[in-house]
């Protein structure tokens, strides 16, 4: 792995709490990673994720489009979001990070942290926006933010556009690879980890292509109903941090141990919640098929070759999880404008064709789905060098 171009931590001088900002390189002299914020967040995990997010902008690069690829970024704080104090430690955070925001950094939400919390606190922190490095790029900066807000304010069944592309991509790239596989989308189950903004958009989208979702995991533990749990009321029945209430369950459905969604029945696992979620140890209970990364780093590297020594297929992160920072790009620089349908179909059509090309690549060089991301990306970074300019 490359040296990144910036890495910084920095330390609150009211509760000594640590926070964390790196930028793996810049394209036009921009890079793009969000802010995540958990307890036990590190720089280590920083770093790796912002090294993702260079790849991610890679994979999206469309020389005929109107989004060029941004650099690759990602802030962390090391806080419980639920904490009292964490509001007063974001906008301090916000505020020392300011400069960097300001001239280098387009950031916004990510683990722990709602866009909508984001945009407050960095009004408070004195910035313009999370995203206001991106604006000297624009055509037309005024038309570009009028149709991002106009697409954030769009709602589908209740739920924000903005939550619902990452989903439409993620389920995206499973059915890609039940195609491939010739696996009809009926009788296939899935287990999701995680029920908030990823997982409960992901878990909405692959019901309602006819697979059946077996298994949620959340803060409380696993539900479970192996036939089929009912996504729309548990949808219903969340908290902000995408917590069930457990007097939604219906006969038949099961809590278990937060871990069982790691063992039960099912021919797809998608991790959308934390990094580091499956390891040496707990990746034996597994036995799907495919493991899906809709969250970042869910799935150590030690455990990947474990568990592709078994013949378990591990679609990840970069590429999965990729469509709700192009659809952020795509609506700003004006590929698509800020209607559900457009969002839709662009993310599907995007995320098919890089998914399909991943796995052919794969098979082509006999190595994993992620050695295969990583060689198109490789391959990406030094086209958009050449054209666009990236330095470190």
């Amino acid at each position: 792995m490359t040296t990144p171009f910036l890495s910084l931590t920095w330390a609150d001088d009211v509760t000594g709490r640590q926070g964390f900002l790196v930028i793996d390189g810049l394209v036009r002299g921009v890079c793009s990673g969000g802010l995540r914020m958990r307890e036990g967040c590190t720089l280590d995990e920083v770093t790796g994720l912002a090294r993702g997010m260079s790849m991610k902008e890679a994979l999206h690069y469309d020389p005929d489009g109107r989004y060029i690829p941004l650099g690759g970024a990602k802030g962390g704080i090391d806080c419980d979001p639920r904490d009292p104090a964490a509001y007063d430690l974001l906008v301090r955070y916000l505020r020392a990070v300011r400069p960097y925001i300001a001239s280098f950094w387009a950031t916004g939400e990510d683990l722990g942290l709602s866009q909508d919390l984001v945009d407050r606190a960095a009004t408070e922190a004195g910035l313009v926006s999370s995203i206001q490095a991106v604006y000297p790029l624009l055509d037309d900066e005024a038309a570009a933010r009028r149709r991002l807000a106009d697409a954030f304010a769009v709602e589908v069944d209740g739920i924000g556009l903005d939550e619902l592309v990452g989903g439409c991509g993620v389920a995206e790239s499973v059915l890609t690879a039940l195609d491939r596989a010739g696996m009809p989308y009926a009788g296939t189950r899935v287990a999701v980890q995680g029920l908030g903004t990823m997982g409960g958009a992901t878990a909405r989208f692959l019901t309602r292509a006819g697979l059946t979702v077996v298994a949620v995991a959340d803060l409380k533990g696993t539900v479970a109903n192996p036939a089929g749990l009912d996504i729309e009321s548990l949808l219903a029945a969340r908290d902000a941090y995408g917590t069930v209430d457990r007097a939604a369950l219906r006969p038949g459905d099961r809590e278990l141990p937060g871990d069982a969604w790691l063992s039960v029945d099912a021919e797809v696992l998608v991790p959308a919640a934390v990094s580091y979620a499956v390891d040496t140890v707990n990746q034996e209970r597994i036995t799907a098929r495919w493991i899906v990364e809709a969250a970042n780093m869910p799935v150590l590297p030690e455990a990947e070759a474990l568990l592709a020594a078994r013949g378990i297929t591990v679609l990840p992160d970069v590429v999965v999880n990729s469509g709700t920072n192009a659809w952020w790009w795509w609506t700003l620089f004006g590929d698509i404008g800020p209607d559900p349908t457009e969002a839709f179909t662009h993310t599907r059509h995007s995320m098919r064709a890089l998914t399909d090309r991943m796995l052919t690549r794969a098979e082509t060089d006999g190595t994993t789905p992620r050695a295969a991301a990583h060689a198109i990306a490789a391959d990406q970074l030094p086209v958009i060098a050449e054209r666009y300019g990236r330095y470190r």
